[in-house]
């Protein structure tokens, strides 16, 4: 019998452009990876060799883009299931002629159990997650025990994780179950500054204008577990 899990998403009936369905049809074939049974050969996908950091729900890619255009010595590899988003994301690929960046239309828990290696990713992006905001949501958000553990086995040693929310009750969740991993440690007490690497957008500088706070958290992958109280 097949294990299954809690999916990070629902199926929307989300909008698409039709720009982004024609970047979808035609795109797609030189960018998008298929979910395949076996672990990715990153040299192979991405015609190169350098480290890899994969984002987990991209959104509309506008951050990816612009960290895969400051960071041209990394390959990104972009995890999304809305076709809109994806759609995009292959649009500024295009218009801003990114060779670094590569994506997997799937679930993540999927990806990660089938096509990513233990100890094989320099490090990990998780920006704004659906927050699933109502009580009796909570159970679908992304940050949970188990996953966390997924994750923390696929970052090689020295790597790192990176969250970011502007949900105060989710961040607080996010810090005690990445606290509570022995493959992990918090790179700052609680929260960090954000980093340099991850742009500020239009969206979260809104928000910050209207008072609403942003939590970022970074934690590195250590070498030997340790065991956590």
């Amino acid at each position: 019998m097949q294990s299954t899990h809690i999916r990070s998403f629902v199926h929307r009936r989300g909008h698409i452009t039709q720009g982004q369905r024609q970047a979808l049809e035609t795109l797609a074939p030189q960018w998008v990876i298929p979910l395949k049974a076996t672990s990715l050969n990153y040299e192979k996908a991405f015609d190169r060799s350098a480290p890899v950091i994969l984002e987990i729900g991209f959104g509309m890619g506008e951050t990816t883009a612009t960290i895969a255009s400051n960071q041209p010595d990394h390959n990104f590899l972009g995890v999304e299931v809305f076709n809109a988003g994806v759609g995009k994301l292959l649009t500024r690929i295009e218009e801003q002629s990114l060779q670094n960046i590569r994506i997997i239309q799937h679930d993540a828990v999927e990806v990660l159990q089938t096509m990513i290696s233990p100890g094989s990713l320099a490090g990990v992006h998780i920006f704004f997650p659906d927050p699933w905001p109502k009580k009796r949501h909570h159970k679908r958000r992304l940050i949970q025990p188990p996953f966390i553990e997924l994750l923390a086995s696929r970052i090689a040693p020295g790597g790192y994780l990176h969250c970011a929310t502007d949900w105060e009750h989710y961040a607080h969740q996010m810090l005690e179950v990445l606290n509570a991993s022995p493959l992990i440690d918090n790179t700052c007490e609680g929260f960090c500054p954000r980093p340099e690497h991850r742009p500020l957008t239009k969206f979260e500088a809104r928000g910050l204008r209207l008072g609403h706070g942003v939590f970022d958290l970074v934690f590195k992958r250590n070498e030997e577990p340790a065991p956590k109280d």
